[in-house]
């Protein structure tokens, strides 16, 4: 035990040498959850608050338009420009500016368009009756072929594939509303009946429901970013750790302490404390960001559903899961120009795929299948069941287990790599 401590402290004192370490485990995280932070909410606040100007040329005026231009002013996200520099906006002169990029939609009500869908109705009404031996109105089944009346959408080339699909569906909704109305008001008349067949109100609702929360609120960007950050930063530890164990090997420091009556356990457990109270102090300094900085700079103070014990418990296990990542890479690596870049490198592809920059659903399914296999996955889905989903002990062991099994191979392979390469 006193040869543990005394090797521990050793680490403590050359990690107090390395100023530059300590500025990458400390200063950086610290000043990248404050910008990335502030960037997200305000991103956040102007989706929410700016409204898409959508360009809107009307030849119908009548029902339908009427319907869908009010439609989208109801639905808060949209301003619906049909006049620019007080004069009527034209197919021709919608079509240039969107091409353009100056508005990402143009929408163009073709002429007679509630006409001949009145037209296409009444006649697929008067077959029907026709069919139940029921006189129809005169001619109510014997227009014209009528050709089928076409909305026209001109969309930004750069508009995401989501925002048409969105666009083009709610308009579809808008219009199969009509032509239910236009349905049930023929049928009505032709009938003869006096009752209001059509009614405005939903035939089916929906409500959405968190399952298994006590309050009905969504993730803000404070409740993301400092669970996420806290895993970038813990996981930056891999840098100090394995030019801390390069430069022994170089030095000479690994081979004196070898021949000496030190174990494993005692060498690469002083690293192992050393670096998780390193670990836990990025912690507590991240939840401290969270807690009193962010507030005075306009943010959502950070929030918790479920324990701070267990939310201390996935800390630990994010801790050591990346010291045996840094332990492993200092004893493969011979130089720090060999530890120190690869180990940058890992670490941002690692949060990359992991999902702590991207949401994981939101990712090809071929890197959702990749995400499974980043510690920083299990750590942020650590970290989120017990923020948002008031998690217990048995609900965050899965994550937990990978992580600290996720050590213990990596602990393992390290201490095989250095006993083979010794023998040789």
């Amino acid at each position: 035990m006193y040869k543990l401590w005394i090797a521990t402290q050793k680490e403590f004192l050359l990690l107090k040498r390395d100023l530059g370490g300590l500025a990458v485990l400390f200063i950086m995280p610290l000043i990248l959850v404050v910008t990335v932070t502030l960037i997200q909410d305000s991103s956040f606040k102007q989706l929410n608050e700016v409204k898409i100007p959508i360009l809107f040329v009307d030849h119908d005026k009548d029902a339908i338009s009427e319907t869908i231009v009010n439609s989208l002013k109801d639905n808060g996200v949209f301003q619906i420009v049909t006049e620019i520099e007080e004069a009527s906006v034209s197919e021709e002169t919608a079509i240039k500016l969107v091409l353009k990029g100056k508005y990402q939609l143009a929408i163009v009500i073709p002429s007679n368009l509630t006409k001949n869908l009145n037209a296409k109705i009444h006649k697929k009404v008067g077959k029907i009756l026709d069919e139940f031996g029921v006189d129809a109105t005169e001619d109510s089944g014997k227009e014209k072929e009528i050709a089928t009346p076409e909305i026209k959408l001109f969309f930004d080339p750069a508009a995401q594939l989501s925002f048409k699909n969105g666009i083009k569906n709610a308009i579809d909704k808008m219009v199969s509303k009509i032509e239910t109305q236009s349905i049930y008001s023929i049928f009505q008349t032709e009938l003869e009946i006096e009752e209001q067949l059509f009614e405005q109100d939903a035939l089916i609702s929906f409500k959405e429901i968190t399952p298994n929360s006590s309050v009905d609120k969504m993730p803000n960007s404070v409740q993301h970013n400092v669970p996420a950050w806290t895993l970038f930063a813990i996981f930056f530890i891999i840098i100090p750790l394995s030019i801390n164990i390069v430069k022994e090997k170089n030095q000479g420091t690994f081979v004196r302490l070898k021949t000496s009556p030190v174990s494993y356990i005692t060498f690469y457990g002083s690293k192992v404390i050393t670096y998780v109270s390193v670990c836990m102090l990025q912690f507590v300094l991240m939840l401290m960001v969270g807690f009193y900085v962010f507030p005075y700079l306009g943010l959502p103070s950070f929030e918790i559903n479920g324990s701070y014990i267990l939310l201390f418990i996935v800390a630990f296990f994010v801790g050591i899961a990346a010291i045996g990542l840094g332990i492993l890479l200092g004893t493969v690596a011979t130089t720090t120009e060999q530890s120190a870049p690869f180990g940058a490198t890992l670490v941002v592809i690692l949060a990359a795929i992991g999902g702590v920059w991207v949401p994981v659903f939101i990712m090809p399914e071929y890197l959702q299948i990749i995400a499974r296999i980043s510690p920083m996955n299990w750590g942020i889905n650590g970290f989120y069941d017990v923020i948002l989903r008031d998690a217990s002990f048995v609900d965050i062991l899965p994550e937990i287990s990978l992580l600290g099994g996720f050590f213990v191979l990596l602990f393992g392979l390290s201490v095989y790599y250095d006993k083979v390469n010794n023998n040789n």
